[in-house]
């Protein structure tokens, strides 16, 4: 073997290994950025009070903050999350069940029969044999099954933060939350768009008050990979295989 041919092999080796190194590891979906929101109008700002005056007012932290870029106080609105950057937790209650079976079965039967003819009274043959007697049977018959059910059951809490403030009052919501343990990480994905009015007073909504949801929930690393078919394998289970 030259050397070209076992750098080919090698390289192809390469190759394989890496796209196995991958299989059965979680697939992220991308995530959601932040959408800048239209600049208001620049007004001039007042005159900064003074320190320890309070500015006149004894509510002078309710003015964003004091001008320290926090919120501040407010005084006739709750803490439900509903600004840019705001922090959700949306308690996963996930929960389907899927059961399909089917049968199919498919039999057929045919049959073709011509007796030998006489011809003056005589069957025509052939050294003793009856050269127009004919004879055709048939049979087909298929019988197929199918049986299939599911159950996935998620529960746990994510935290997630405001990306958009939709014209409808409605909030996108995206978050993460990756758990690195002892041979790979686990990682769980949430988006979607949710209601303030359906968020609770601890600032909580369930995740079936979540609209167009997307959850990702899987592993990464030697766990997930062990638990996963091989390529070769995945290529004898595909359609691609004729048998």
């Amino acid at each position: 073997m030259n050397a070209a041919k076992a750098i080919a092999i090698a390289t192809a080796l390469l190759a394989l290994s890496g796209c196995a190194s991958i299989v059965g590891d979680v697939r992220p979906f991308e995530q959601v950025q932040p959408v800048a929101q239209t600049p208001a109008v620049q007004v001039p700002a007042a005159a900064a009070p003074t320190a320890g005056d309070g500015g006149g007012s004894i509510f002078a932290n309710a003015q964003a903050g004091g001008g320290t870029g926090q919120r501040g106080m407010r005084l006739f609105q709750d803490s439900k999350a509903r600004e840019l950057g705001d922090l959700l937790t949306i308690v996963l209650i996930e929960n389907t069940r899927a059961k399909t079976n089917a049968k199919t079965a498919v039999t057929k039967d045919a049959g073709v029969g011509l007796a030998a003819p006489t011809i003056f009274g005589r069957n025509v043959t052939y050294n003793g044999n009856p050269i127009l007697q004919a004879e055709i049977e048939g049979t087909r018959d298929f019988a197929g099954a199918g049986d299939s059910a599911q159950s996935n059951q998620l529960a746990g809490n994510i935290t997630v933060t405001v990306v958009e403030q939709l014209g409808n009052g409605n909030l996108r919501v995206a978050g993460e939350k990756r758990v690195r343990l002892n041979q790979g990480d686990e990682l769980v994905q949430v988006q979607g768009i949710v209601r303030i009015a359906d968020i609770g007073p601890d600032n909580r909504i369930t995740s079936d008050r979540v609209g167009e949801a997307r959850i990702v929930y899987g592993g990464r690393g030697t766990l997930a990979r062990s638990n996963a078919m091989g390529w070769l394998g995945r290529f004898f289970n595909s359609a691609a295989f004729p048998y």
